[in-house]
Parts: C-alpha cells; structure tokens; sequence
C-alpha cells in the first residue's frame, strides 16, 4: 500500500473510532442569599450582608430608646445591638421566640443584631429570573430592590445596607 494510501486509511479509521466533542452546556448565573421571614413575608439578603446568624443572646436593656431596640449583646467579646425589625418597621411578628433568629449585618466596622421571625438557609436564584417586587407591604417598598420567584412564592431582596441608613433606623432614642 501506498504511504498517502496508508494516511488516509489511518485519518479514516481515527474519524470513524473517535469520540465526540461534549455538549455545549449553557452556564445559569445564580444569585445566593440568606432567606428569612419577617411579618409572614419571604425575603433574601446577600450572603455579603449577614455575617453571622445567632439564637437571639441574652440582652442588656437600654434605657431611653424605642420599644423596636431589644438591647445589646455581647456577641465573641464585641457589643452588639440588636434590634426588632418586625418592629422598627411597625408590623407584628408571625412567630414564637423559639423559631426567631439573629441577622448580625456588618456596616463599617459596627455590627448590628436583626430579629427576624425565622431564618430559611441558603437561597439560589438564577439571575434571569430577577422580577420587581409586587403585592408587598409599603413599609418594605425602600428597603427592598427586586424579588425572585419560585414554586409560586415572591422571595423579595432585603437591602440591609439601606436599612442602616434609613433615618427611622438611626433615630433610636425616645
């Protein structure tokens, strides 16, 4: 046989015997966040956002400050407040103390506790499916940004990082 020959016959056979290239599998984009509820509502905060999720600690009461501001805790040597969210936003809380839990959101160098009716674990959202939020309560319209939807249910984005600078926020004395 013919060198060219033998080439050809050897290109045909490594064609023939030769797996095919992988699918081209299309990459999802997912937004991850800390779900909560608060006053029967489901929301989402950055995983960025929170720093730690706590039971709620033993407080120290604060004289001469709103019902909504619990008190401070002493969380790992550092002064935590920890405040009522249900509460600084006016509404009431769907739940017992037991199911409640502590956001610990960080904003400079300052923490703060945030009482929230339950904590839902880590949430994942594809970010195509981002929605503007709909039916929620007007108090929440400023402090949250846009929602996700799944199995029927709106999971609204918590902006803490507005919340701590929202004035109704930082006017904590009576």
């Amino acid at each position: 046989m013919h060198p060219f020959a033998q080439l050809l016959d050897i290109a045909d056979r490594s064609r023939r015997n030769a797996s095919a290239l992988p699918q081209q599998v299309e990459m999802v984009s997912y937004w991850r966040g800390v779900g909560f509820m608060l006053a029967g509502h489901l929301f989402a905060a950055d995983m960025g956002d929170v720093a730690e999720i706590l039971q709620p600690p033993r407080l120290t009461k604060v004289p001469g400050v709103r019902s909504w501001v619990l008190g401070i805790a002493n969380v790992r040597g550092r002064l935590v407040p920890v405040m009522d969210l249900a509460g600084l936003l006016g509404l009431p809380s769907k739940s017992n103390w037991r199911s409640r839990r502590v956001l610990v959101v960080e904003h400079g160098d300052h923490l703060t506790g945030l009482l929230v009716d339950a904590v839902l674990g880590m949430q994942q959202f594809p970010v195509d499916q981002q929605h503007d939020v709909h039916g929620l309560d007007p108090v929440f319209e400023k402090f949250t940004s846009h929602s996700y939807e799944r199995d029927g249910k709106q999971w609204a984005v918590f902006q803490f990082q507005e919340l701590l600078v929202a004035p109704e926020f930082l006017q904590i004395a009576v």
